[in-house]
């Protein structure tokens, strides 16, 4: 359910300042996107799963916080990350 090695080293050098670069911001919500993504497609299969659920909300409380710092940081880093992600906004 988690992500492996491979997709993590992935999302840092798509998103990353460079390839160690684990703790940007922008690397964290393609990193929690990625897992939110996973974890809903596992929810809508198990809907019983209900510490699942916590966890999904979680990371999404998380995201959005981080996001919200972001835009309030660098409007066009925002901008241009919630485009590359796909999210709605």
């Amino acid at each position: 359910m988690a992500l492996n090695k491979d997709e993590k080293k992935e999302i840092v050098e798509k998103f990353g300042h460079n390839t160690q670069d684990t703790g940007s911001v922008e690397v964290q919500i393609a990193m929690l996107t990625k897992n939110i993504r996973l974890l809903t497609d596992h929810c809508k299969q198990n809907p019983k799963d209900f510490s699942s659920k916590r966890g999904l909300l979680k990371m999404v409380c998380q995201r959005r916080s981080f996001l919200r710092n972001l835009q309030n940081e660098d409007e066009v880093c925002y901008k241009g990350l919630i485009e590359r992600l796909g999210l709605r906004k």
